[in-house]
């Protein structure tokens, strides 16, 4: 259900608020020297360098492993000052600016970074630190080239280094982690993670201790249909680096895609407080409790614990505003004031809240988009057409906005294209259409890689066979469920509607099996959701029959 510019508004908001703080680099600096190999990662990270900034640098490398890109810059410039011969330092600097699996550098960035390389130019350094320099040089170098060619000359480059230096651990993964970034999009071959995954396979073996291997063999299994696979890295690498928020965090991918929800709370529950801790010292990273967040209240909204998901909600209404450094038009905050709201009434279908949604004040157009979506979403299930047709205008007003600016140059801007086509079907439902409805549905619905997230949504294959069973027709919708959750295993909402359309079909069996499964994950649960009755009701009685 979301599309890339949600994506593209939460990587913003990561970024906003994370450099607001590292924007102090005197503050913070200090507790960079209490970082130890335990807390954020052991590496092997020999240089040319002062002996004196050897412990430095590693650290910086073991920050930039966990993507603590904000205090890995801090790490590399405090290393620059204290030797200024050191050309791998540099490079770190430059690391610190390509977010390679969240964003992709603007101007300044790639400005900064094509700078500090140029600096990177030493005779003092050896064969093997220019070999990482002129590889990451081949990405920034040729700014005018389009981001994809960037990525991939990037990776071929390290491929290069890597075999160059076949005993350095630290080539091979940021290899790896290159294979990641250079991805094209909507790949369905998984070959770059394929390729990635022999490379971080190998290393695992030989170093399972490794927060970087650990760390991007989850992102590289981050999928449905190879998540079973970084089970292993997931359960080891929070482990590896407890000072880093995003280490803490990055296991529940896997957990998510498993439905493994306990685990995938505890890993966010960590995250979020390191973070926080680690704010309240000036280091820098804030803006990683969002995603933190984001994965926190889908997994509470899937275990019938929605007293904590509001807790979530209310937490973030409470936070004092944040600085909007590149003049976006919205504090970084009001994507999550936008998306955890929504995703809480449409998890708990409460179409009439979903209708009334009021959009964030000051919220930008992308943002606001969630709104009026969700507003449509819940109009159509109660049948409110008229209603659904205003979202649709609105939605279709900020298409014509994004457009324009895109046309203009303004920045990347993917629109709200599948927002639009699931209003238009809701809108067709609400008419009485429900096959143009399912149609329009299907377009999306294929595209979809499982949902881990709030913002994520409902997923279109489940909305219809929402459609389906309204209209009764049980057996397409039992269908349609099943399919959710061979990519969204645990969901709450497609095993209670999986539940229902079994029984309507007499599969009673699998009916109970489902209600099983709700009660299961929900044990630690005090709702009264009606929905959650019936499931304990159906379970008990099951259970009291085989006796």
């Amino acid at each position: 259900m979301k599309s890339l510019f949600l994506a593209s508004a939460l990587a913003f908001a990561l970024c906003v608020s994370s450099l607001s703080i590292a924007d102090d680099e005197g503050e913070g600096h200090h507790h960079h020297e209490e970082m130890t190999e335990v807390q954020v990662g052991t590496v092997h990270f020999p240089t040319s360098c002062s002996p004196a900034v050897q412990k430095s640098i590693e650290r910086g490398v073991a920050m930039l492993h966990s993507f603590w890109y904000e205090e890995a810059e801090k790490q590399f410039v405090q290393v620059e000052k204290d030797d200024s011969n050191c050309a791998i330092a540099r490079w770190g600097v430059a690391m610190s600016h390509w977010h390679q699996l969240w964003n992709r550098p603007d101007q300044t960035a790639m400005a900064q970074g094509d700078s500090e390389l140029k600096k990177a130019r030493s005779p003092h350094s050896t064969s093997r630190e220019r070999d990482y320099i002129s590889a990451l040089d081949v990405f920034y170098s040729h700014a005018d080239r389009p981001f994809p060619k960037r990525a991939l000359a990037y990776s071929n480059a390290m491929e290069k280094v890597s075999k160059r230096n076949p005993d350095d651990h630290e080539a091979a993964a940021f290899y790896a982690l290159s294979l990641l970034a250079a991805e094209p999009d909507h790949d369905k071959t998984n070959a770059f993670r394929l390729k990635a995954a022999a490379v971080l396979e190998k290393l695992f073996a030989e170093e399972p201790d490794h927060p970087g291997v650990a760390h991007y063999l989850i992102h590289t299994y981050d999928k449905p249909d190879m998540a079973e696979k970084g089970l292993p890295a997931a359960r080891k690498y929070a482990r590896l680096a407890p000072a880093a928020p995003h280490a803490l965090h990055m296991p529940a991918h896997i957990f998510a895609r498993l439905g493994l929800w306990q685990d995938d709370i505890n890993s966010n529950v960590a995250s979020i407080a390191a973070t926080q801790k680690e704010a309240a010292m000036h280091m820098g990273g804030e803006g990683h409790q969002f995603h933190a967040m984001d994965f926190l209240v889908y997994a509470y909204l899937q275990t019938g614990r929605e007293q904590d998901a509001q807790k979530i909600i209310d937490e973030v209404r409470a936070m004092p505003p944040m600085k909007d450094m590149y003049d976006m038009g919205f504090d970084p905050r009001f994507f999550a004031l936008s998306a955890y709201p929504a995703s809480y009434v449409l998890e708990l279908r409460d179409w009439s809240a979903a209708a009334q949604l009021t959009p964030v004040e000051g919220a930008g157009d992308s943002v606001q988009s969630i709104t009026y979506m969700t507003r449509a979403i819940g109009a159509g299930h109660s049948g409110n057409a008229e209603q659904v047709k205003k979202e649709i205008a609105k939605l279709e007003e900020i298409q014509k906005k994004l457009e324009a600016k895109k046309k203009n140059d303004q920045g990347e801007h993917e629109g709200v294209s599948d927002e639009l086509v699931i209003a238009r079907g809701w809108l067709e439902f609400a008419q009485g259409n429900v096959d143009d409805a399912v149609k329009l549905l299907r377009t999306i619905a294929d595209k979809e890689q499982g949902e881990a997230e709030s913002s994520q949504g409902i997923p279109t294959h489940e909305m219809i066979a929402d459609m389906l069973l309204q209209a009764k027709q049980p057996e397409q919708a039992l269908a349609e469920y099943e399919i959710t959750l061979k990519t969204n295993p645990g969901r709450f909402n497609a095993l209670y509607g999986a539940a229902t359309a079994a029984a309507a079909l007499g599969k009673n069996d699998k009916a109970h099996d489902y209600y099983a499964q709700i009660v299961k994950n929900c044990a630690d649960s005090k709702s009264e959701r009606a929905e959650l009755k019936h499931a304990r009701e159906e379970t008990d009685r099951a259970v009291a029959t085989s006796q």
